[in-house]
């Protein structure tokens, strides 16, 4: 059964703007290659493709992430976050999740599983479907003020006083 609220539901309102997947369809099940490998689930940890538009002026930089807060723990579980893409940065390819092709100053955080980059979707068996929050904060700041070493968490908390906008969408994943 899908949960009726999302991990933003009990967030101060702020702006919104748009998020679309060209491989991924909001509430959809994630792809098999957006799944993990790593974690066994008979995926390829890749990244789906994302695109955003309509934030606000007085953007200068993107965060994006990937939380399920779905995940049998009291904290939910990071997938993927990236701080300071460039303001001009609205696209993010199929796979940027590998942090390889990333404009500086971005920088990939190191996921729940302390893997830097991507890491799709391995939900418990007989826990899901579990959400797949894909989010992208515009923010007022050039930088946010994270290192590379910064957990992800640490980010969402700098987030609180530094977005002025918030897209989201989500995809879904069970395994049998």
């Amino acid at each position: 059964m899908i949960k009726p609220y999302g991990p933003y539901d009990f967030m101060p309102e702020i702006s919104t703007f748009s998020v679309t997947s060209e491989s991924l369809a909001d509430g959809g099940r994630l792809a098999r290659e957006q799944v993990s490998g790593i974690l066994g689930a008979g995926g390829m940890d890749v990244s789906p493709q994302l695109s955003w538009s309509g934030f606000p002026e007085g953007t200068r930089s993107f965060t994006v992430a990937m939380f399920d807060p779905d995940v049998p723990t009291a904290s939910g579980f990071w997938h993927w976050a990236v701080a300071d893409l460039p303001a001009s940065v609205t696209e993010l390819p199929a796979g940027a999740g590998d942090g390889r092709d990333l404009p500086s100053p971005a920088k990939t955080l190191a996921n729940d599983a302390g893997h830097r980059g991507y890491l799709g979707p391995a939900t418990p068996p007989g826990n899901g479907p579990d959400r797949y929050f894909l989010v992208v904060h515009a923010v007022g700041l050039d930088e946010l003020g994270v290192s590379a070493s910064s957990t992800p968490a640490a980010m969402d908390f700098l987030l609180f006083s530094h977005a002025i906008a918030r897209a989201t969408m989500y995809g879904t994943f069970e395994r049998a």
